[in-house]
């Protein structure tokens, strides 16, 4: 498998860091343990499911820090022993991580039937928000005024 060495971006940018460690982390093949999805589900909201059967809300940790959304699962008791003939559901822990856009904050988190859903938004400050600049109908142009020297 080709693996692409982004150190020479590395060395001859400056304040990229992050984007060069999003395009590194992007190469990295995940396991695919647990499956998810991520839905839209509204012009700004978002959904990601995660299918983490067999783990209890106390054996999932859920972290944001710095636009990285972290879900963990850790199983902490250990089923009892039994003759199983076949093992399908895997309780083995996991740690997946998310890299958020800017302004992308988690709205909350919810488990149901073995789902876990996690609700994100995004929440643009009003100073960065598009807004609208009214044209006077007459403008008079006012005179500069320079600065005695």
């Amino acid at each position: 498998m080709n693996t692409l060495d982004f150190s020479p971006l590395f060395r001859s940018t400056i304040g990229f860091d992050r984007l060069m460690q999003l395009a590194e982390s992007a190469t990295r093949v995940d396991a695919a343990y647990p499956p998810y999805n991520i839905e839209l589900t509204g012009e700004n909201a978002y959904r990601l499911t995660m299918a983490v059967a067999g783990f209890d809300k106390g054996e999932l940790d859920i972290t944001v820090k710095e636009n990285t959304l972290e879900i963990s699962g850790q199983s902490k008791t250990e089923p009892e022993p039994q003759r199983t003939l076949y093992r399908g559901i895997a309780r083995r822990a996991f740690d997946r991580r998310f890299q958020l856009a800017d302004h992308i904050k988690v709205a909350g988190a919810t488990l149901e039937n073995g789902i876990l859903s996690v609700d994100l938004v995004r929440e643009v400050p009003e100073a960065l928000k598009p807004r609208k600049v009214e044209i006077d109908a007459v403008s008079t142009p006012k005179p500069i005024e320079q600065k005695a020297a």
